[in-house]
């Protein structure tokens, strides 16, 4: 069974930074895509950023410029450094990862999340 850690949420104001990362343990494939998303209070969950085990990125218009995700394949791990963060960044930030499966296909898995709120 795959299990997601997230860490790095808390507290900070506007216009500052926060780190998060995700571990992904319990795989027997190497992972593929990887992904933050986030959920704010009475909205739908997000897709924030999205990586490849190549590497490529997309972003969400409303965090390009600002958030950069990154991965190392060898700790299994994803990264999103998150940069002059807006009271609207206010989220529970979700770790997902995309892990192959012996059907043929990828299975999606998903972390607890992480609190960050932003305060203006």
């Amino acid at each position: 069974q795959v299990q997601l850690v997230e860490s790095g949420g808390g507290l900070v104001q506007a216009g500052g930074s926060l780190g998060l990362s995700c571990a992904a343990s319990g795989s027997r494939f190497s992972i593929n895509a990887m992904a933050w998303y986030h959920q704010a209070p009475g909205k739908q969950r997000e897709l924030v950023a999205t990586i490849t085990r190549g590497g490529s990125t997309n972003y969400a218009d409303s965090v390009k410029g600002r958030f950069t995700i990154s991965r190392d394949n060898a700790k299994n791990t994803v990264y999103l450094q998150m940069n002059s963060l807006k009271p609207e960044d206010t989220a529970v930030y979700y770790c997902n990862a995309k892990v192959p499966s012996p059907l043929g296909y990828d299975i999606n898995y998903w972390g607890k999340g992480t609190l960050v709120t932003v305060s203006s």
